[in-house]
């Protein structure tokens, strides 16, 4: 008799351990978030914030890598501030898309690891419709991302503020001439709003006019909270 107590004691136990465990395993934080902006919106300054804030990342005690990519990144060129994944040139395209589509399936291969994404196809679209009037078609990509559960910031200033933010900018830039043009900047966020009003993906609109990074990192916290952002699909 005490022998089949034990025995059930023990598959009662097993199964309390295996049911409490499926729901911590379900509790983990991979959230997938995609920073959209024109330039001076501090986008990275926010990427690197989330990527640290215990409620998007969870608690640290050490640090450790964490997974913070771009399209911003120049890989296409061998010298500082060349082309990338935003700004190749027409003969690169082939390099450019088939460089989404490998993003695309490692992100596809590591669903449950957590991604900030500064920049990205959006962007491209930006750039190429500005400078070659080129429309790129990306509903493929994000229909992966939708599934996947990656969810769009777009960074967004008032006119006025920017003035401030390029102040800001140039104390640490490498490269200030870029921010000579604030109109163009301007013309980027117009063209970019209307991109993100036609993105599928569950999105959100960030004002950083203030330059409060710490204010809009806890506003995107309280989205993902909300929205149920914070854990995987």
């Amino acid at each position: 008799m005490y022998n089949n107590l034990n025995c059930y004691f023990k598959g009662y136990l097993f199964l309390f351990i295996l049911i409490n465990g499926a729901g911590i395993m379900g509790k983990k934080l991979c959230p997938k978030i995609i920073l959209e902006g024109t330039r001076l919106t501090f986008k990275t300054d926010i990427a690197f914030a989330l990527n640290e804030h215990p409620r998007i990342v969870g608690p640290r005690k050490y640090r450790y890598h964490s997974p913070l990519i771009s399209a911003e990144w120049c890989a296409f060129t061998n010298i500082p501030w060349g082309r990338g994944l935003i700004n190749f040139l027409p003969e690169e395209e082939n390099l450019a898309m088939e460089t989404y589509a490998t993003w695309a399936k490692l992100f596809e291969l590591q669903k449950y690891y957590s991604w900030i994404v500064d920049r990205f196809h959006l962007s491209t679209m930006m750039y190429q419709k500005m400078k070659y009037n080129k429309d790129y078609n990306f509903d493929w990509l994000e229909c992966k991302l939708c599934d996947l559960g990656f969810r769009l910031v777009f960074c967004y200033r008032s006119k006025e503020s920017f003035v401030e933010a390029r102040k800001e900018r140039l104390k640490i830039s490498g490269n200030p001439k870029q921010y000579d043009d604030l109109d163009l900047f301007v013309k980027e966020q117009e063209i970019m709003a209307n991109l993100v009003a036609n993105s599928k993906l569950n999105k959100i609109t960030i004002d950083i006019s203030d330059n409060n990074i710490n204010k809009v990192v806890e506003d995107i916290a309280d989205w993902l909270e909300v929205s149920g952002g914070l854990y995987a699909k």
